[in-house]
């Protein structure tokens, strides 16, 4: 299609379109979405795509690949921004600013329990519990989680083990918790701890500070030296847990994050830093795809979209960046249940935690460079010794079992100089004779890759299938049968003494090379080779685990369906069960004491 052609057709199009807002998304003339963008009117904003000239380069050469154009009215210009938002992560345009869609946040949770239970939890929220965060990593997290402890000596053990403790645990022995279980503190008592607790997640510290001093002050007019005490020592770890903390609003509970931006030679990354409570809880960084020739603005406002329409944003946003798009603004504060202000003017405290955030993104960047010089220069190696320049995916395969049992397929993936775990996938293989890894190959190949034969998934550059002619030929069958003949594919055989830097690589004509240990295109073969091997093999021991603590309990004489249900539902999972010690095991119904032991026995 020539350029006048195409313009014709777009003018075409663009006349017959509304003045109403809406989603517009380009195709190419395979099929394939270019772009997905969203317009307040859309005969304008698709128009402008062809009538501007001071566009950028990249954004002239997805024009000229436009082969079709689709559009979605919407009822109002909110509503197409959560339309675009999902089209975005669902078909992930080539041409569209791309954010890692990571997994859930981690948050602290006190349950709704008589004794709330102190946890760590990802996931959708439950009105029963209190959450605060969250967090921006686990390790966060978890640490706030043990100082709360050390101050407030909250349970933290789940319901099935708190309903059946005869004894205090080890956590109480320790000074962790102050065993409820058991009935060694009062309701009353316990309360209290839970409300100071939440207290300082609010990041009310003085508050908190308040009441323990008067209570230890009462504690001692009284004579009550003892409770005196342990209040006094609740004080001495609230004054560490103040000082763990890196910064600390002093306009106090403040809920905010922090956006800060670093550009440097075609790389982007987004630093986000929380602050809950008035506690800096952490930051996290981002590296966006496609973002090279956008400009600073246009970066921000797709992350605040991504990233916070899909889950909890704070009442606050600090930007350096310009952000006035009011319907991104009014949607997520529909979505809040309260008002949310962007505000890009940052003086004060707020210019403090800007500046922090800017420097992290900045370091961030810098690290991310240097990790993908050494990335490039593998992945550049690689190309010039399979003579493919345009290698980009890689998807590897690794099957994993002991003597046949639990036999699980992994297949991970390469992709723009890094490994994209949130597109791995684990296979369980049925159906098939133990051990025989020929049949397991076939099976997670298959089922990969019959959704490609139909259009449906992203279509990798190379295959490597950890194993020898054997297992590339049963690829190479898998291929054909499945219409794709033109996959590049390649086997990577241990080689001698099944040692580290003597792999070799076979390809389907039966040649076999064997690379230098040096050899920066080995060094790539073998990181993904090993992700591959390590997320099959977590993925086994866990499905093995699972299959002979089932086993295990079939296999005891006086266990049948019904008891075995009853210690499930009890216990809430066959790793608790493991986990009982044979009195927690008299507590189930139909459970004698001889049972339990035999069962506790059986187990371990």
């Amino acid at each position: 299609m020539n350029d006048r052609q195409h313009d014709f057709q777009a003018k075409e199009f663009v006349e017959n379109l509304p003045l109403l807002p809406g989603v517009y998304r380009f195709f190419d003339g395979k099929g394939e979405v270019l772009y997905v963008g969203k317009a307040k009117q859309l005969k304008k904003r698709v128009a402008s795509y062809f009538q501007k000239t001071n566009i950028s380069p990249r954004i002239r050469l997805m024009v000229s690949h436009i082969a079709r154009i689709e559009t979605t009215v919407a009822r109002s210009e909110a509503e197409a921004l959560l339309l675009e938002n999902n089209l975005i992560k669902s078909l992930r345009p080539r041409y569209n600013i791309l954010f890692r869609d990571d997994k859930s946040y981690p948050y602290i949770v006190l349950t709704g329990d008589e004794f709330p239970r102190l946890t760590y939890y990802r996931g959708a929220l439950n009105r029963q519990h209190q959450y605060f965060g969250p967090y921006p990593n686990a390790y966060a997290a978890k640490e706030s989680i043990q100082l709360l402890q050390r101050i407030f000596r909250i349970r933290t053990c789940e319901n099935s083990v708190f309903n059946n403790r005869t004894r205090p645990c080890l956590l109480h022995q320790i000074h962790r918790c102050t065993a409820p279980c058991v009935k060694l503190v009062s309701a009353e008592d316990y309360q209290a701890n839970i409300r100071n607790a939440v207290l300082l997640l609010q990041g009310r510290h003085q508050e908190v500070e308040q009441t323990l001093r008067a209570a230890m002050e009462r504690a001692a007019e009284a004579q009550h030296y003892e409770q005196a005490a342990a209040l006094r020592d609740q004080l001495r770890a609230l004054h560490t847990v103040q000082q763990k903390q890196f910064v600390e609003s002093t306009g106090g509970a403040t809920d905010a994050d922090i956006i800060a931006l670093a550009q440097q030679d075609g790389l982007v990354c987004v630093n986000l830093a929380m602050v809950r409570g008035g506690r800096h809880l952490g930051d996290k960084s981002f590296f966006p795809e496609h973002a090279e020739d956008l400009s600073a603005d246009e970066i921000v406002q797709a992350f605040i979209a991504q990233h916070y329409l899909s889950r909890s944003v704070p009442p606050l946003l600090v930007l350096e960046a310009e952000c006035n798009d009011e319907a991104l603004a009014q949607l997520l504060g529909e979505q809040a249940g309260h008002a949310v202000k962007i505000s890009q003017a940052a003086s004060g405290e707020r210019k403090q935690w800007l500046d922090m955030a800017q420097r992290n993104a900045l370091l961030a960047l810098q690290q991310r460079k240097a990790q993908q010089g050494g990335q490039r220069l593998r992945l550049d190696k690689l190309r010039e010794l399979l003579d493919m320049p345009d290698l980009q995916r890689i998807e590897c395969f690794d099957i994993s079992h002991t003597m046949g049992e639990a036999a699980q397929a992994s297949c991970v993936v390469y992709e723009n100089l890094d490994m994209r775990s949130s597109q791995y996938r684990r296979y369980n293989i049925t159906g098939i004779t133990p051990g025989d890894d020929y049949a397991a190959m076939r099976q997670a190949l298959t089922r990969r890759y019959q959704k490609l034969s139909a259009g449906e998934s992203a279509r990798p550059d190379l295959i490597l299938i950890d194993g020898g002619l054997g297992q590339l030929h049963i690829a190479m069958e898998v291929a054909h049968e499945l219409g794709l003949n033109d996959l590049a594919l390649i086997g990577v055989a241990k080689g001698e003494e099944r040692k580290v830097g003597l792999e070799q690589l076979v390809f389907p004509d039966g040649t076999v090379k064997q690379l230098r240990s040096d050899d920066p295109a080995l060094h790539l073969i073998q990181q993904i080779r090993d992700e591959a091997h390590r997320f099959a093999i977590t993925g086994h021991r866990a499905k093995r685990g699972k299959a002979r603590i089932t086993s295990s309990l079939e296999e005891i004489s006086g266990v049948g369906d019904k008891r075995r249900r009853s210690l499930l539902t009890h216990f809430g999972g066959l790793r608790e069960v493991a986990q009982a010690s044979v009195e927690q095991l008299c507590q189930v119904e139909g459970i004698s004491k001889a049972l339990a032991e035999a069962i506790y026995r059986q187990l371990h």
